[in-house]
């Protein structure tokens, strides 16, 4: 395997065709960082950038038999453009799409009907949330205020069970620290 890291892109390119997972894992080595930077620097946001390159090379072993590839850099960074693009799109759609969900007065409607101490409580939360880093702030309040299931707030925006799940223990984490320990278990 050391051979690998000194072979040219073309190389590994028709040894990755023959199905070598020697290869593969020269051509990850290789591109992962430079991929992962790319991806971060548009989203902002390690656990996506992370799931887009992982979805890049899947598709790269996965296609490896169909490739018709010039150049592995540019094919690479296209791929992971395009991957960002769409993730940067479902973000608006989600965004907007949960936006009006609110404007409906789901969260109104939630504080109209507790009593006063908790409509207080639900309107600080609410003020910390709009704090938040996008996509946390999503999976909180479709979590947390709009009471959706985990497994459907991370279906609808696009990520892993496992993502949402360190969104929500971020934003739980943010919001902790800003609120203190004990006001933070009154909202649990």
């Amino acid at each position: 395997m050391d051979k690998m890291n000194i072979l040219p892109d073309t190389s590994l390119l028709t040894q990755l065709q023959a199905g070598s997972h020697d290869a593969f894992n020269e051509i990850y080595d290789r591109y992962w960082n430079k991929l992962y930077f790319v991806a971060y620097k548009h989203l902002g946001e390690a656990a996506d950038a992370e799931e887009i390159v992982q979805e890049v090379f899947i598709t790269l072993w996965s296609k490896k038999s169909a490739l018709q590839i010039d150049s592995l850099a540019a094919y690479l960074a296209a791929m992971t453009r395009y991957a960002v693009y769409h993730k940067l799109k479902q973000r608006k759609k989600i965004h907007i799409t949960t936006l009006e969900k609110l404007d409906d007065g789901s969260l109104r409607h939630a504080m109209e009907e507790g009593s006063f101490e908790n409509k207080l409580l639900l309107e600080i939360v609410n003020r910390l949330a709009n704090d938040l880093p996008e996509k946390c702030r999503l999976v909180f309040i479709n979590n947390k205020l709009l009471d959706r299931p985990l497994p459907e707030v991370a279906e609808g925006l696009g990520i892993s069970i496992k993502t949402a799940e360190a969104h929500l223990s971020k934003a739980l984490k943010i919001i902790r620290t800003k609120m203190g320990d004990t006001f933070f278990s009154l909202f649990l």
